[in-house]
């Protein structure tokens, strides 16, 4: 009987969670500013990429190390990504109130187009590679890691190489169009499968910051996990 009022206990705590909306695309595409529109609403959770986390884990700079060196440094960037992702996207809400919770990027990204692109262009070896995809494996069979939406933002490598260069973060100087024209590959095939797991809202973010944000009104009903009912 007490293994049963576990399960129940366990199966009532994810009905009830928020409303997960992830906020995807490429180096620059836009998503800080996308999560700042929604600062608005009072009743979403908004989380960034934890960069300064990644800049400084026990002094050391992960994010820095993975662009100087991306052969060497990407397994243990990665298996931080996912550490990072995962307290987030399993986190509980900050009060009571919050219906919906938004981030920038998933476990999932890091699982289906980062590291099967870091393994495409091998810049983890096989072992490596194995490593994550069960570290990815079991978290998704014991956590509930599910996404309700996933929001993205598409680009052209050109215009998100321009936008880089413009922006001059300090790790992202070694950032080439080649490795851009990489993610976006990675992210048009992982969000063209069959699988994804949810729904797929794709917004041309190659345009002005002002079209973008008329999108983001256009759709905030169904962003905000309209008809989603806990």
């Amino acid at each position: 009987m007490s293994n049963m009022n576990a399960i129940t206990k366990a199966t009532r705590a994810i009905a009830k969670r928020p409303f997960r909306v992830s906020i995807e695309g490429n180096i620059g595409s836009g998503k800080s500013t996308c999560i700042k529109f929604f600062d608005k609403y009072p009743n979403v959770d908004k989380h960034g990429e934890p960069l300064n986390e990644w800049r400084n884990v026990s002094g050391h700079n992960l994010l820095g190390l993975m662009y100087s060196d991306i052969n060497k440094w990407t397994f243990p960037f990665q298996h931080y990504v996912h550490l990072s992702r995962l307290k987030i996207q399993t986190s509980a809400p900050s009060n009571p109130n919050i219906t919906v919770k938004m981030f920038e990027r998933s476990v999932q990204n890091s699982r289906h187009c980062f590291v099967e692109n870091a393994k495409k262009q091998n810049f983890l070896e096989d072992p490596e590679y194995q490593t994550l995809i069960a570290w990815f494996d079991y978290t998704e069979k014991c956590l509930d890691i599910s996404l309700d939406l996933i929001v993205y933002l598409r680009t052209t490598p050109e215009v998100v190489f321009e936008r880089v260069i413009k922006r001059g973060r300090a790790e992202e100087s070694e950032v080439s169009l080649e490795y851009l024209q990489e993610v976006h590959d990675s992210y048009e095939h992982w969000l063209s499968l069959p699988d994804v797991g949810c729904e797929v809202l794709t917004i041309d973010a190659n345009r002005g910051l002002d079209c973008v944000i008329e999108d983001l009104e256009r759709y905030s009903y169904k962003i905000l996990g309209g008809n989603h009912t806990n």
